[in-house]
């Protein structure tokens, strides 16, 4: 069962996920997320920066920052991705929101196959708002790939690793849409409080993109399909979904 925390000073529940990332966040009653898309990704540094800016401006506290999507410029081994995310936490901790080991933030993190960045960089970011009576579901789920979190390697336990077949693919896709609705229900939430599903792979989705995705709910909103890979080497098909009242362009 998955282990669902508050956060008080963010105003939002996270699912409990490992030390990088939360599983995904809810907002607590008599707040909301909003989310705000950078018009061109920014360098991790300037987009903290730019954050906590943009929360100054609306009167809310670094505390807020509740999710972020990120792009790297290609996908990293284990090693790599473990020291990637040693360096990502330090400003959360210096804001005061990773704490003890426990990271609230949900976040994606992946990699364009097409105008990749020169470095890892913020695309965009979500934050707690006060609701002013607006009683909507407001989450946003943390991205995941094909293989179940805190393992030895992503590897480990992989779904057919190294296979980019269309039945392997498809088995991939079940996965990490299994893994959503996991993670949507430990917030008391599914696919009909969506408002938006995001995938991203190179590979070709059609194949089972009625049957796994519009079929179960999945796309209600339409889907966006982001040509990227997931930040591991070994994956193939990524998701993230979201529930939010408001999203703008910087």
């Amino acid at each position: 069962m998955a282990e669902v925390l508050r956060f008080a000073e963010g105003g939002y529940r996270f699912v409990k996920g490992v030390f990088q990332y939360s599983a995904g966040v809810a907002a607590e009653p008599g707040f909301v997320i909003e989310r705000a898309r950078f018009d061109r990704p920014v360098l991790l540094a300037d987009g903290f920066a730019a954050i906590a800016a943009h929360l100054k401006q609306l009167g809310r506290p670094l505390t807020a920052f509740c999710a972020c999507e990120l792009r790297s410029p290609a996908p990293f081994d284990d090693a790599g991705f473990e020291a990637f995310n040693r360096g990502y936490i330090k400003p959360l901790e210096e804001w005061g929101i990773f704490r003890d080991g426990l990271n609230p933030i949900a976040r994606s993190n992946v990699c364009p196959e097409i105008e990749k960045p020169a470095a890892p960089s913020f695309y965009a970011f979500s934050y707690t708002m006060p609701a002013g009576g607006d009683t909507r579901p407001s989450f946003v789920v943390a991205g995941s790939g094909e293989s179940p979190e805190g393992n030895a390697s992503y590897a480990e336990k992989g779904i057919r690793i190294g296979e980019q077949t269309p039945d392997a693919l498809r088995e991939k896709a079940q996965f990490v849409l299994a893994e959503m609705e996991r993670r949507m229900a430990a917030l008391g939430y599914g696919w009909r409080d969506t408002t938006a599903s995001q995938v991203y792979t190179v590979f070709d989705l059609h194949p089972f993109l009625a049957d796994e995705i519009v079929k179960r709910g999945a796309a209600s909103a339409g889907l966006t399909w982001q040509f990227c890979r997931p930040p591991l080497d070994v994956l193939d098909y990524e998701m993230d979904v979201r529930s939010v009242r408001r999203e703008l362009v910087l």
